[in-house]
């Protein structure tokens, strides 16, 4: 076994991963959920209030968060306790953690890093921070206000809970947040600069979210109808849910993974990612396929090599003819490819670390999961293979997973099966 690549890189491994989504909290109930062939999209109730917005669709997660020691969450808003819920079960699954619950020593002599992002903090502590403001009145504003509604509040805070040393990288791209995240992560480890590095992306459900994009006739609007929303590269998809969750991996050096006698669930082989520098929300094909010829190149490999792609598949339509026409571009062939937001719609800064986890996880049990409510492909999309109806069993040993964010941020990861 070699652990440096031809370049004279680190190869780097995934050890662990952990998310939080409606699909579920664990690998066994994430996959029952995908095959079960349902979506998780529901009508809020509560966003009845709202008039003018044409929306009452999301995928919130739903379940309650477990209580942590008071006094090492003070600063933590709801999106930083979903990272650390996400971040608890990642290093769990990793084999980090010792009986006692604490991290074992190794973790905090300053080659653990962590890389993270979500699109903001939390809302009600911005709201606190406005109330200043909107009211003349500083009573809601204390020493952890703007801890929690700081954009890098769930990397400082993930930092200072588990007392990691190492570098500290925040991946504040909005829907690129999570996959930035591994990217770098990913690059701090090959280039020998850390051993270990937390990755991830996490974001809370709030109604703004979801009344920006309305506003833009980005939004799936047929709420009587929740489980059938959104509907990915379908000719009659009519936008995006908004949903919320957080994911983690734990990335490590393959050499040191292997010395501990650690599980490797795939390698990281390749990472590419641009900007459009064209405009700030349209998407630019040109760009887009660079970014996954980047992430080719640095693999190493032939886009022949790559039995899956995981797209970004947003359910809009400029997304998403975007996106399939610079993956044909790329790849001339037609590649398998699904869309997880079908199943629990767009879960912003954290998409691009959940979906991440869920195609290493579909490609280690040779199983990938369809997009849901695609019944007609829209003609004006790439030629692909897009998997519909029932999922597919393909064996392959690369898999590659690609995201795409407002301000013209593109990314693309490759994964390597292990044995």
């Amino acid at each position: 076994m070699t652990f440096t690549r031809p370049d004279g890189k680190r190869r780097v491994v995934v050890t662990g991963g952990g998310m939080l989504s409606a699909l579920g909290d664990d690998w066994t109930e994430v996959f029952e959920n995908l095959k079960a062939l349902k979506n998780k999209i529901i009508y809020m109730k509560d966003w009845d209030v709202y008039e003018g917005m044409n929306t009452r669709l999301a995928c919130p997660y739903t379940k309650e968060l477990p209580s942590f020691p008071r006094k090492k969450i003070r600063g933590m808003g709801r999106v930083a306790l979903l990272s650390l819920l996400a971040t608890e079960r990642a290093f769990e699954c990793a084999g980090l953690k010792k009986e006692d619950g604490e991290l074992v020593e190794e973790l905090h002599n300053g080659r653990t890093g962590i890389a993270y992002g979500s699109c903001m903090g939390s809302m009600d502590s911005i709201l606190d921070m406005f109330s200043m403001i909107t009211g003349n009145d500083v009573s809601k504003i204390n020493s952890q206000t703007y801890i929690k509604c700081m954009p890098q509040t769930c990397a400082a805070n993930l930092s200072v809970y588990y007392a990691l040393r190492g570098r500290i990288i925040t991946t504040n791209t909005a829907c690129t947040s999570g996959s930035q995240s591994i990217g770098y992560a990913y690059e701090a480890i090959a280039n020998g600069i850390q051993d270990i590095m937390v990755a991830g992306g996490a974001e809370e459900l709030i109604p703004p979210d979801a009344a920006a994009f309305d506003a833009m006739g980005a939004t799936a609007y047929d709420n009587e109808h929740p489980q059938e929303e959104p509907k990915p590269f379908d000719v009659k998809r009519d936008g995006l849910v908004i949903g919320e969750g957080a994911g983690s991996l734990i990335l490590e050096d393959m050499e040191h993974a292997v010395k501990r006698g650690a599980k490797i669930y795939a390698e990281v082989a390749g990472f590419g990612t641009n900007c459009d520098g064209t405009h700030i929300t349209n998407p630019n094909a040109e760009t887009m396929a660079e970014a996954l010829r980047l992430a080719i190149k640095d693999a190493g490999i032939s886009s022949d090599d790559i039995g899956y792609v995981n797209a970004h598949g947003t359910s809009t339509a400029a997304g998403d003819i975007a996106e399939t026409k610079a993956t044909f571009s790329v790849f001339n062939r037609a590649v398998p490819i699904s869309s997880t937001k079908s199943y629990i719609g767009h879960t912003l800064g954290a998409c691009g670390c959940v979906e991440a986890w869920i195609t290493i996880n579909m490609m280690n049990e040779g199983w990938f999961h369809p997009t849901l409510n695609l019944s007609e492909v829209d003609g004006n999309c790439g030629e692909l293979d897009y998997i519909k109806g029932e999922g597919r069993q393909i064996k392959t040993d690369y898999v590659m997973s690609n995201n795409f964010a407002f301000g013209g941020v593109n990314t693309s990861l490759i994964f390597k099966r292990t044995e």
